[in-house]
């Protein structure tokens, strides 16, 4: 009987296909788009492999196996034989992450032999702008982080990690990883904050960017300054960095118990357009 799909990790020969495959839905697949665009297919350097599911051998849904597990325009036959290749191979990621309806289908075939989950948010608001909001003051005090503000930038990026996902990026290689991704974005212009006194009072970085989309990630406010407007001045501000330099379309997604976040981020321009789903370990 001749065998209409299959699943592989992919290989550099693949990279047009699989491009093509990300380039369906550029907003949401911003993350994964951005490595593969940046690092090609090679697992050495894309920190992961990528997973193909081949429909009549045609390439049609991707799966990054990396330190996150991210389905990527898959179907509930695609989610299905990818879970049963992360089965296989055993959990190494830390997240399962991805649009919500095909990373929920991804965790009901994994958590029977993955878990319990640490936690599981089955809903996370994906936002995204084209335009800033015209009557929203942006911050002239954020700014783009210089490379020898790195030090005093960290603390910052530690307190957002440790409150969001709920353990420090220090715990096990002491943070090593972290903070190379941290100087990472500093040096390449997409880290942007307010200082006070030679403190960090708000930040955001740019994590993600592609010619079609940039994705913000890591807003935090000093809990001494919050509910100060700073969250929404700041982010004003950030987002006309974005939309000048980096990406026509500006995404970001959030918890969706995060009220006064999404209020803010409403506030500068940012509308709903999708779910997004985040399991973590």
């Amino acid at each position: 009987m001749l065998t209409t799909t299959s699943t592989r990790p992919l290989v550099p020969d693949d990279l047009d296909e699989a491009l093509a495959v990300l380039h369906r839905e550029p907003v949401a697949n911003a993350f994964v788009a951005a490595r593969v665009q940046s690092s090609g297919l090679d697992p050495w350097r894309l920190g992961g492999e990528m997973w193909g599911w081949f429909h009549r051998g045609r390439l049609t849904s991707l799966c990054y196996a990396g330190a996150n597990l991210v389905p990527v325009c898959a179907g509930p036959e695609a989610v299905a034989a990818f879970a049963e290749r992360a089965r296989r191979q055993g959990r190494r990621c830390s997240s399962i992450v991805g649009p919500a309806e095909p990373t929920a289908a991804l965790w009901a075939h994994l958590e029977p032999h993955w878990g319990p989950a640490r936690e599981v948010r089955p809903r996370q608001p994906l936002m995204l702008t084209r335009s800033p909001a015209v009557d929203v003051t942006a911050d002239p005090f954020v700014r783009r982080v210089r490379k020898d503000e790195l030090e005093t930038l960290m603390p910052a990026c530690v307190a957002m990690f440790t409150e969001e996902v709920g353990v420090s990026p220090l715990a096990g290689d002491g943070g090593l990883v972290y903070q190379a991704r941290v100087a990472e974005l500093v040096g390449s212009g997409r880290a942007f904050a307010r200082f006070e006194e030679g403190e960090v009072v708000f930040k955001a970085e740019i994590g993600a960017v592609t010619p079609y989309a940039c994705q913000v990630q890591g807003v935090w406010v000093h809990p001494d300054r919050r509910g100060r407007g700073l969250s929404v001045s700041g982010m004003a501000a950030v987002l006309r960095f974005a939309l000048a330099e980096f990406a026509p379309v500006v995404s970001l997604y959030v918890n969706d118990f995060n009220t006064p976040a999404r209020a803010a981020y409403r506030r500068v321009g940012f509308r709903e357009s999708g779910s997004f789903m985040s399991v973590l370990f």
